[in-house]
C-alpha cells in the first residue's frame, strides 16, 4: 500500500467580518473562489481573512481525493513527525502558526497582542474573553497598498500635535499637556514613556462625554479645512475624517495622533510584536502569527474592549515610522527572487517566492518544519515524490508540505508567479544568508 501523500491540498474557511472587503472586492474571497469551486462569492457578503492552519476557530481541511476530508490538526496528530524534529518537540506536536490572507475596508480595532506570559494571565481569569494562553506576534506583509497605525510616534512629533490642535489637548487634560511637552524637551526615556503613557491612559480611560465632544469639534474643524482647500497633513485629517466615518464618535480616532502611520507598498511588512499596539487601516495583506486569537482592544471596533489592561500592558516606548517597517532579507536566484521574512520568534517564519515571466521552473527546497503555502499569482503543476501524479495550482491554491518534503513546480503562466510559504522560526538561518541577516 503507498504511503500517504506528505504534500497535498487544503481547503481553508473564509471569515466574515464587517470590517471586510465586500464581495470580490475582497482578494481574501476572490483567491477562496478561484481555488474552492464549490465556493461562491455573495456580493452583499463581507469577507476579512483566509485562514489557512490548526486554530479551532477556522481548522484548515486536507483534501484527500476518494477519501472524506479530515481537519488539518486531526491529520498532524497523527502524522507528528511531518512538523519537523526540533518543532514536534517545542511545541508540543502541534503547528505553531496561523497564516491568513487579509483583506481590510474599514479600520479593525486599536489593538495590541499579549505576551506569553500576559496571555496565560487572561486566559485564567478570563477564559470566555481570551480563550487561549498563547501570545500572538504577528506579521504583515502587504499584497497591494496598504496602510496602518503601528508603534507610538516620537515624542516630538507628539507633542508637536498636542500644540497644534486645540482638541487634543482637551482630550489629553491640561496636566497631561504640560508633562508631555516638558518631556519631549528632556532626554529622559523613562520619563518620555511615562508622559506618553499617561496622556494615553486619561484619552482611552479619562471623562469619555468630554473626550467626544472635543473629537466632534476636530471633525467639524477638519472638514472646514477640506471645504477650503487647506492642506490636512498637518493634522492627519483624511485619517480622522476615514475613521470618524467607519466609527463616528469613536474616541479612537483621536489615536492617529499618538500612533505611527504605516503606509506600505506590495512587498513591504511590519512586524507586531507583544504589546505593540497598532490597527489596520485598509488593504490587502498576508499576515502570519502564532497560533492565537488573543487580542485586547480599546477603540474603533464593535467587539468587547478592555481599556485598563490595554493601557497597562502596552510597550510605549516611541519610535520613528520607518523602525516600525521590517526588513525582509533579498536571496536572488538564477529563476526566482526569494524574500525571506524572519522575526525573532520561533513560532513562525515566511518566504515568498517571486517567479518572474518567462522563467518555468520553482523548486521549493525542503525545510525541517512543516509549512503552509498559497499561491497569490500564477498557475502552475506541482510534482512531489510521495503525490501521484501533480498537483494543479491556481491563485488561491493553498497546500501543506511536511518536514524535508520538496517540490518541483512548473510555471504556466507567462507573467510567472508568486508564492507565500510560512513554517516555524525555529530553523537555523540560510547559511549563505547569515552575514546578510546581521546587516539589518
Amino acid at each position: 500500500m503507498a504511503a500517504d501523500p506528505q504534500v497535498f491540498e487544503l481547503k481553508c474557511p473564509l471569515q466574515e467580518y464587517a470590517w471586510g472587503k465586500q464581495g470580490d472586492k475582497s482578494l481574501a474571497a476572490t483567491l477562496k473562489t478561484s481555488a474552492d469551486h464549490d465556493f461562491r462569492i455573495d456580493p452583499s457578503k463581507h469577507y476579512a481573512e483566509l485562514w489557512m492552519g490548526t486554530h479551532p476557530n477556522g481548522p484548515s481541511m486536507v483534501m484527500r481525493p476518494g477519501q472524506q476530508d479530515i481537519a488539518l490538526w486531526e491529520w498532524v496528530h497523527e502524522n507528528p513527525d511531518s512538523l519537523g524534529s526540533e518543532v514536534k518537540n517545542y511545541f508540543k506536536n502541534t503547528l505553531p502558526f496561523l497564516f491568513k490572507v487579509l483583506s481590510v475596508r474599514t479600520a479593525l480595532s486599536v489593538q495590541a497582542h499579549p505576551n506569553k506570559v500576559q496571555a496565560e494571565l487572561l486566559h485564567k481569569k478570563f477564559p470566555d474573553l481570551y480563550r487561549d494562553s498563547n501570545h500572538k506576534p504577528e506579521l504583515a506583509i502587504a499584497l497591494t497598498e496598504f496602510q496602518g497605525l503601528c508603534g507610538f510616534r516620537p515624542i516630538e512629533q507628539i507633542a508637536s500635535f498636542i500644540q497644534k490642535i486645540e482638541e487634543l489637548r482637551a482630550a489629553v487634560g491640561s496636566p497631561n499637556v504640560i508633562k508631555l511637552i516638558t518631556a519631549s524637551r528632556s532626554s529622559d526615556m523613562p520619563l518620555r514613556r511615562e508622559a506618553i503613557k499617561d496622556c494615553f491612559s486619561y484619552l482611552i480611560e479619562g471623562r469619555c462625554e468630554s473626550v467626544k465632544t472635543a473629537l466632534k469639534c476636530l471633525v467639524e474643524k477638519v472638514h472646514d479645512m477640506k471645504e477650503r482647500g487647506d492642506c490636512l497633513k498637518q493634522v492627519e485629517g483624511d485619517v480622522i475624517m476615514k475613521l470618524d466615518k467607519e466609527f463616528p464618535g469613536d474616541i479612537g480616532a483621536f489615536c492617529v495622533y499618538f500612533l505611527n502611520v504605516v503606509r506600505l507598498d506590495p512587498g513591504d511588512a511590519m512586524f507586531l510584536e507583544a504589546n505593540m499596539p497598532h490597527a489596520y487601516l485598509f488593504g490587502d495583506c498576508m499576515e502570519c502569527s502564532a497560533c492565537s486569537d488573543n487580542v485586547v482592544r480599546a477603540g474603533l471596533t464593535h467587539k468587547f474592549i478592555d481599556k485598563h489592561t490595554l493601557v497597562e500592558m502596552l510597550d510605549y516606548k516611541p519610535r520613528h515610522v520607518n523602525n516600525t517597517k521590517f526588513m525582509g532579507i533579498e536571496d536572488e536566484q538564477e529563476k526566482a527572487s526569494i524574500t525571506i521574512f524572519r522575526p525573532d520568534v520561533p513560532d513562525f517564519g515566511v518566504t515568498r517566492y517571486k517567479v518572474p515571466g518567462g522563467v518555468k521552473q520553482l523548486e521549493i527546497s525542503g525545510i525541517d518544519s512543516a509549512s503552509i503555502c498559497i499561491v497569490i499569482h500564477g498557475e502552475g503543476m506541482l510534482k512531489n515524490k510521495t503525490v501521484q501524479g501533480v498537483l494543479k495550482l491556481c491563485p488561491g491554491t493553498v497546500f501543506f508540505m511536511a518536514a524535508l518534503q520538496e517540490a518541483n513546480v512548473q510555471v504556466m503562466s507567462k507573467d510567472g508567479m508568486i508564492v507565500f510559504r510560512a513554517y516555524a522560526g525555529l530553523l537555523p538561518f540560510p547559511e549563505n544568508l547569515q552575514q546578510q541577516q546581521f546587516a539589518f
